[in-house]
């Protein structure tokens, strides 16, 4: 199987068509990843198979639970190398993203990015999660991380800036749980956990939907 098979057929395993044009900017961000990977650790795997499984692959699953529409606000926390984000924004072109990196060299990496996509309508923001300025707070439709923290950090440090209403996605090991005493403490509930193992892999996630209430 050819990696450009492997990706379009997981994306359709997991509901997904992506267009020609989606698995070219897909593949031209896989090869910057690749150059910058060898000057910076953006990620500690480095083989393509794996990328495309358990990065782009892992980021669309994200999809299975969020129903975007135009001038949908996202926030991505920890985006390190840009996933879930840039994958999200590939096939939701029409959303706003932002995304929270705070390594410098890793922001550096996503600007590169954009400019080199062309996309619109997405930012960087390199600072720590708390440091991002109040004007940030309750504006977002959805939260998303990946590998943020531990999950119950993650939703405290998410929650400031989902409007009432808004929607997080996280995407953890099965093995993790939720403190849900505390879900309460932060204004959340939880909506649903969505056990997947990923495409021509035995690689396990759970995605949490939380909601602000």
């Amino acid at each position: 199987m050819t990696p450009k098979e492997l990706l379009t057929l997981g994306a359709s395993e997991l509901g997904f068509a992506l267009s020609a044009e989606q698995t070219n900017s897909i593949f031209i961000y896989l090869t910057e990843l690749k150059k910058w990977n060898q000057k910076i650790n953006l990620t500690a795997i480095r083989d393509e198979r794996d990328v495309l499984i358990k990065h782009v692959l892992d980021s669309l699953s994200f999809m299975m639970v969020l129903t975007p529409s135009p001038g949908l606000k996202l926030l991505d926390m920890g985006s390190g190398a840009g996933f879930p984000a840039i994958p999200i924004k590939l096939i939701q072109p029409d959303i706003e993203v932002t995304m929270v990196e705070s390594v410098r060299k890793k922001a550096s990496f996503l600007r590169h990015i954009i400019r080199t996509l062309k996309l619109t309508g997405i930012e960087v923001q390199d600072k720590r999660t708390q440091d991002i300025p109040d004007s940030f707070r309750n504006i977002y439709d959805v939260v998303t991380a990946r590998a943020f923290a531990d999950i119950n950090m993650a939703i405290k440090s998410g929650q400031p800036f989902l409007k009432h209403g808004g929607t997080m996605v996280l995407s953890r090991g099965p093995e993790e749980s939720i403190d849900v005493k505390k879900l309460a403490m932060y204004g959340i509930e939880l909506e649903k956990r969505i056990d997947v193992t990923l495409p021509f892999s035995d690689y396990k996630r759970a995605i949490w939907l939380l909601k602000r209430i």
